[in-house]
């Protein structure tokens, strides 16, 4: 079988085997399913990350019952009940395992994904705390570091795309086309029109939170109140 579709076929294994209740726990989901689907060697290319399994769940629990808020974490009860609506726990989802996502620490001194972040949140949340679609982009702008590493530009605008706003998708879609404006390393026609976009200021605004979000130490709120301050924010 094609490893590609040997990851699928395990990816679907272990999402039901969650959804069904057979298994609580990723790592056994993922064992079972693949010993279900052959008894051979499976190579880590075939090997669905826990995050692909979390989308993949998301996908069964929204089709059978799309009133569900919490989709795909057997512990989710855990969770804050300030992501209790659908979109915010899955953010929660998506976020929740970056801890786990280490950097290059040339780039990224300051560790793990889920820590740079919330501090690309707090700085942004620091400069335009009303706006919700700016600080959602600072704050899910790398998610899909967590999912396909080879392309997390696409894996992170396929995992947002369904629950933030065109504008929020605009600034994650465009924010590494900034960054390498402010490095100099593109054309003078596309620095041109990220500036006169009706956004270009706020764009470069994410790309400063991105780039100073990377700081050893740095204080930062928890996940949980990072979904709250959205969740009232909101409503408001």
């Amino acid at each position: 079988m094609e490893p590609e579709k040997l990851r699928r076929k395990i990816c679907f294994a272990a999402a039901q085997l969650l959804h069904s209740r057979r298994e609580t726990n990723f790592a056994n989901a993922r064992w079972r399913a693949s010993r279900a689907i052959t008894n051979s060697y499976i190579p880590t290319e075939s090997v669905p990350t826990d995050m692909e399994i979390r989308m993949s769940l998301q996908q069964m629990v929204s089709t059978s019952n799309p009133q569900v808020a919490s989709v795909s974490d057997p512990d989710f009860d855990a969770a804050p009940e300030q992501a209790a609506g659908a979109c915010y726990a899955r953010y929660f989802d998506l976020l929740e395992p970056l801890d786990r996502v280490r950097l290059n620490r040339d780039t990224h001194p300051e560790g793990d994904l889920l820590y740079h972040s919330l501090q690309v949140f707090e700085l942004a949340r620091q400069a335009r705390p009303w706006d919700e679609d700016f600080l959602l982009a600072a704050l899910l702008h790398d998610v899909g570091k967590g999912i396909d590493p080879y392309d997390s530009c696409t894996a992170t605008l396929t995992a947002v795309q369904d629950i933030v706003s065109e504008r929020t998708l605009w600034f994650i879609e465009h924010l590494p086309l900034q960054l390498r404006a402010s490095e100099g390393t593109i054309g003078a026609r596309a620095r041109r029109r990220l500036a006169e976009h009706e956004d270009g200021e706020e764009l470069r605004l994410l790309a400063e939170c991105d780039s100073d979000g990377r700081v050893p130490g740095r204080l930062v709120c928890s996940l949980a109140e990072a979904i709250e301050f959205l969740r009232d924010l909101g409503n408001e």
